[in-house]
């Protein structure tokens, strides 16, 4: 059985799906990909202890403070090559961004291979189902555009500004297949 929740947020309503334990989903209303992870039967259920937990880690967040990863149980579904992307994200630091190839070379790395495809780690980063507290809000271009983000630029550029990045360097491209 899968629960879950919702939680309004300063950038819209929030979906948080669990499995009793765990944290497996937070998307965003109208997010691409919404709950994709999820083929149970979903039901509401609003006072789960990791629902109260990670509500409490949101009201953090958008309070401006800097709530730990590893302070939440995460149980993303997906694919080994995705949770070793997914893994990389949670390392990004609060006012910094990363870029597709920097994460590719750091998979590369791990799998100890000589490459890795930036558009493999944009798939992950894209399909990642618990947005927000794993950030991959902070994935952008190699030029600093702002692409791929599945709850939309104008959430991403929220987020982002939200935690101090410095926007400057960064941009909204003006066509390509990851707006």
């Amino acid at each position: 059985m899968i629960y879950s929740t919702k939680y309004l947020s300063p950038i819209g309503n929030i979906m948080l799906a669990s499995d009793g334990d765990n944290l497996i989903g937070l998307w965003l209303e109208g997010q691409k990909y919404f709950a994709r992870t999820v083929t149970d039967e979903i039901t509401e259920k609003n006072d789960l202890p990791v629902f109260i937990l990670t509500c409490s880690w949101l009201d953090k967040y958008f309070s401006g403070q800097k709530p730990t990863i590893s302070d939440l149980p995460l149980a993303p579904r997906g694919g080994d090559f995705r949770k070793d992307v997914w893994d990389i994200l949670c390392a990004i630091p609060y006012g910094e961004v990363i870029t597709y190839g920097e994460i590719a070379k750091m998979i590369a790395t791990r799998l100890n291979k000589a490459s890795m495809s930036s558009q493999a780690v944009g798939g992950a980063v894209g399909h990642n189902p618990i947005s927000i507290i794993i950030p991959c809000h902070r994935v952008v271009g190699a030029n600093g555009s702002l692409t791929g983000y599945a709850g939309g630029i104008d959430k991403k550029i929220t987020l982002l500004e939200h935690e101090g990045i410095d926007m400057s360097q960064l941009f909204v491209p003006t066509k390509g297949s990851a707006l």
